[in-house]
C-alpha cells in the first residue's frame, strides 16, 4: 500500500515519456521537409517528384542552343518567337503546340527561346507526362511569383484515359478559376491532336461497337489540342537542306571542304538507312564520320549535341557570314 502512492504520482511523467518516444518513432517513418526552390540557380527546372512528394529542381546544365543557331524553319522561328515575347513583355499570348516532322527542331526552338528571353525574366519548367496530374500544383507555386513561366510537355501523345490528359485540359482553359497570367503550356508531338486516330473516327454517322455518338467520341480527341492557341507545324528537310545541316556539324568537328563534299554520297546513305532527312540524323552522321576519319577532329571544339535540332545554319552559310 506504501508504494502505491509514489508509482500513480509518477504515471503522468512516465506517459508523456511515452508519448514523446512515440512521436519520435513516428517522425522517422515520415521524409523530411522539402528545401524550398531555388529560383536563383538556374533559369530552367524539372518537376521531380521524390517519395510521393512533387518539387522544382533546378537544371544545372543549361543547353546553350540559340534561336540564331535554327535554320530552316525561319516561319517556326518567328511565330515562336513572337509569341514569348509578347509574353514576357506582359502582353496577351497564346499556349503553343509545336507539331510535325520527328528532328526538325521543335524542342530547340522551345530551349533556344528560354535563352533568349532568360534576362527578361522567362523561365522554363519541364514536365514528364506522367507528371501532369501534378500541374494545378505547379501553377499553384509559381502564380505568385514576378517571372513568367513557360511549362514544357516534349513528345506528347494520350490516351483519352489518361490522367493527365484532364490535368492539361484544365490547365489549358481553366476550371472555375482563371488561368494564371504568368504561365504557359508550351508542348511538342508528332501527333498533330496529341490522340491516337482510327479510320472509324472519320465515319460520323456509322455506330461503332456501343458508342451511339462516334461523331462526339473523334470531337473529345481533338478537344485537347484546339486548346492551344498556337500551332505550329514542322516538315521535314529536302536533300539541299539535309546536307547543309552535314556540312555545317562536319565543319564544326574539323572536317575541310574537301573531305566535307567526299561525305556527300555516305551521308545520303545514312538518311536513307535511317529513312529519315532531319536534324538529328545529320549530327548522327557527322559525329560517325568524324569519328571514323581521326585527323577531321584535328583542332575541332567539343560541340554539344543538338538534341534533334533543326536545320541549323549551313557551312556555307556560316562562310558567308565572315565575310
Amino acid at each position: 500500500m506504501p508504494n502505491t502512492v509514489p508509482e500513480r504520482l509518477g504515471a503522468p511523467e512516465r506517459l508523456v515519456e511515452r508519448v514523446d518516444a512515440l512521436i519520435d518513432r513516428l517522425e522517422r517513418l515520415f521524409p523530411p521537409p522539402l528545401p524550398p526552390t531555388d529560383w536563383r540557380a538556374s533559369s530552367a527546372f524539372r518537376w521531380r517528384r521524390r517519395e510521393g512528394r512533387g518539387r522544382l529542381e533546378p537544371v544545372t546544365h543549361m543547353h546553350r542552343i540559340s534561336l540564331a543557331d535554327l535554320q530552316g524553319v525561319e516561319r517556326q522561328r518567328e511565330a515562336i518567337e513572337r509569341n514569348t515575347r509578347q509574353f514576357v513583355a506582359g502582353r496577351p499570348a497564346n499556349n503553343v503546340l509545336l507539331t510535325g516532322a520527328r528532328g526538325t527542331g521543335k524542342s530547340s526552338l522551345v530551349k533556344a527561346c528560354l535563352n533568349q528571353f532568360a534576362a527578361r525574366g522567362l523561365r522554363l519548367i519541364e514536365v514528364d507526362k506522367l507528371d501532369l496530374v501534378d500541374l494545378p500544383d505547379i501553377v499553384d507555386i509559381v502564380a505568385s511569383r514576378p517571372e513568367r513561366f513557360v511549362v514544357f510537355c516534349d513528345d506528347l501523345s494520350f490516351e483519352a484515359s489518361e490522367p493527365g490528359y484532364k490535368a492539361l485540359k484544365v490547365v489549358l482553359d481553366g476550371s472555375i478559376a482563371a488561368p494564371s497570367d504568368n504561365v504557359l503550356v508550351y508542348a511538342t508531338s508528332n501527333r498533330r491532336h496529341l490522340m491516337p486516330e482510327s479510320m472509324t473516327d472519320n465515319l460520323e454517322y456509322r455506330t461503332v461497337g456501343d458508342e451511339i455518338h462516334p461523331g462526339e467520341t473523334a470531337e473529345e480527341k481533338i478537344s485537347l489540342s484546339e486548346r492551344f492557341g498556337l500551332w505550329v507545324s514542322f516538315y521535314p528537310f529536302d536533300q539541299d537542306e539535309y546536307l547543309a545541316i552535314v556540312a555545317y556539324w562536319l565543319e564544326h568537328f574539323g572536317c575541310d571542304p574537301v573531305r566535307i563534299e567526299r561525305a556527300r554520297d555516305e551521308a545520303l546513305q545514312w538518311a536513307l538507312g535511317r529513312g529519315s532527312r532531319s536534324g538529328r540524323v545529320a549530327w548522327h552522321f557527322a559525329r560517325d564520320y568524324a569519328g571514323r576519319h581521326p585527323r577531321a577532329l584535328a583542332g575541332a571544339a567539343s560541340v554539344a549535341a543538338p538534341e534533334g535540332k533543326g536545320a541549323v545554319k549551313s557551312a556555307a552559310a556560316k562562310r558567308a557570314s565572315r565575310g
